[in-house]
């Protein structure tokens, strides 16, 4: 066979390029591939599998179309020129986001951009170049940027240690709360020619006042639908009571006629299988998603004993550098005190030994008057004169022996004092030294506790044994215990979620006095209107539906 003949069997292709939320991939796509083939090769490259929720969205002539599974992707009306641009988005929405998502998905979440919070990391300034709300958002508060990120932060921080799977899951929970969540808006009339909003979301069809998207005025759940169908621009609704006449509604575009038709048949679809046992399919990947989860358990658990086991050594570490330095603070006051007592100790003896010098010199000069007074007493003076002055001289020799005698004492005790102070210098200079000894020894010791220690946050040859382990070879009684731990981690899980609840409440109020009444748009005070009045949206349709289906019908005639 010919190279030529070869090259003529090679099936044509194009490119094609997928946007996600975080990022563009680029495939090479058969031209008689359907929409099924290139909706599943993007579904196997992201590692999807609960793919009903998804679509491959385009835009043709400023209107939104998803491409059919069954229909060839350029027999779809999209651009000629290559890349052929789709988008992967989500098409439809679970009713309760905690019960129906079994594989995580990923979103482009905050926690999941920058991790776990770390204060080391996550200085003031880090968020400095992210758009963290939108502007309208900003524009309603009067709060500096510095002011928003001090608060994101501090939630950011408050949260500390939350799984990623968790913080999914709040982000999910939050956001299909929200009036608005799920739910495509399309222009209608009803027979009287009322321009009116049709929402179609999880739950059922709803239709809307144009100005009011949060409040419907009347709500058809799917199971109260029999089948919906178009002519034209002219749409068919039957109820599942045959009794009940269909009601119609006219909508301006063919094109969009088609995305409504598309959104109620797959909204209804879903609303159905919820509603019955699980598939086959399903079942498996639930059960490989307790699998996961209880894999995912353990792992964490393994990374938290790690991790404190990290912390307790650093703390250790931190502890036994704390003490070396106090140690080394102490060696040093004493050796500073061994010096002072060295000094004080010769001043002391060279004290002592100048006040003995001194007591011997007054001693000698006692001795010298006593013998003068005696020589004195001994001399006989014949005359009163004499005898007067002879008598002064004794008696001012007698005070003088009497005086030095005092002194001499005097000097003797200061002496004996000065021994003693010297012996006690002595005696501290000896505990001085013997204290530095046991400082020096005790400092060796600690420094090599230290770079034993240190080596534990790096090393940690513990934490390779606990990994080694470590099995998940699942028994009857691994899954009954596991059960047990993913049981109590719910339990702990809603307790988060409760909390979480509050926190958020508390920040709502603390940034209300803060908000500028004046720029909030009509949907702003819409929505405060519901709050105060604690209609939500559930609680709406709830409501909206206990008329009979009948009468509902007969008030969208009227409208």
């Amino acid at each position: 066979m010919s190279f030529s003949s070869l090259k003529r069997k090679q099936p044509k292709t194009f490119t094609v390029r997928i946007a996600t939320m975080d990022a563009e991939m680029e495939f090479s796509c058969e031209v008689k591939w359907k929409g099924k083939d290139l909706f599943d090769l993007v579904c196997r490259t992201l590692g999807l599998r609960e793919t009903w929720f998804f679509g491959l969205q385009y835009t043709i002539k400023d209107t939104v179309a998803w491409l059919k599974m069954d229909k060839k992707v350029l027999d779809h009306d999209v651009p000629t020129e290559e890349p052929v641009t789709f988008h992967f988005l989500a098409k439809f929405y679970p009713e309760n986001a905690e019960e129906e998502l079994v594989q995580e998905i990923t979103q482009h979440l905050f926690f999941l951009q920058y991790g776990d919070y770390d204060p080391n990391v996550h200085k003031r300034g880090f968020l400095a170049q992210e758009e963290l709300l939108p502007k309208r958002v900003i524009n309603l508060y009067q709060m500096t940027p510095e002011m928003w990120e001090e608060r994101i932060t501090a939630w950011y921080a408050e949260h500390r240690g939350r799984a990623r799977d968790e913080a999914e899951m709040e982000y999910l929970k939050i956001a299909q709360d929200l009036e608005m969540y799920g739910v495509n808006y399309f222009a209608i009339r009803n027979k009287k020619g009322t321009e009116l909003l049709l929402g179609v979301d999880a739950l059922g069809l709803h239709i809307y006042d144009p100005d009011n998207r949060l409040t419907p005025k009347i709500s058809f759940p799917w199971n109260e639908i029999r089948n919906i169908s178009y002519s034209d621009k002219e749409f068919t609704i039957k109820p599942l009571d045959k009794k009940i006449d269909v009601f119609k509604f006219n909508s301006s575009k063919l094109r969009v006629n088609k995305l409504i038709l598309q959104l109620c048949i797959g909204n209804h679809d879903l609303f159905m299988r919820r509603r019955k046992a699980d598939s086959l399919e399903v079942q498996q990947m639930k059960a490989q998603a307790r699998e996961e989860k209880a894999r995912k358990q353990m792992e964490r658990q393994r990374l938290a004993r790690e991790k404190q086991m990290r912390e307790e050594a650093e703390r250790t570490r931190d502890e036994l550098e704390r003490r070396l330095m106090q140690l080394k603070e102490e060696a040093t006051m004493a050796n500073e005190a061994l010096m002072r007592s060295e000094e004080t100790a010769d001043l002391l003896a060279e004290k002592a030994q100048i006040t003995e010098e001194e007591a011997k010199l007054l001693a000698q000069k006692a001795a010298e008057a006593e013998q003068e007074m005696q020589r004195i007493k001994a001399t006989a003076i014949r005359t009163e004169e004499e005898k007067r002055l002879m008598e002064q001289k004794v008696l001012e020799a007698e005070m003088l022996a009497l005086k030095m005698a005092e002194e001499s004492e005097r000097r003797a005790k200061e002496a004996d004092q000065l021994k003693q102070d010297l012996q006690e210098a002595r005696e501290s200079e000896r505990r001085a030294k013997q204290k530095l000894l046991e400082i020096t020894s005790k400092s060796s010791y600690t420094q090599s506790m230290n770079s034993s220690t240190t080596a534990l946050p790096t090393d940690l040859p513990s934490f390779n044994l606990i990994s080694e382990s470590l099995s998940f070879d699942f028994k009857d009684t691994d899954m009954k215990r596991l059960s047990m731990e993913i049981e109590k981690e719910k339990v702990e899980y809603m307790e988060k979620s409760k909390h979480l609840q509050e926190q958020l409440n508390e920040l709502k109020t603390e940034i209300e006095a803060l908000k500028l009444k004046e720029r909030e748009t009509a949907l702003d005070i819409l929505h405060n209107e519901n709050a105060s009045r604690g209609n939500s949206k559930h609680n709406t349709i709830k409501k909206l539906t206990l008329q009979s289906t009948k009468s509902r019908v007969a008030f969208f005639e009227e409208l």
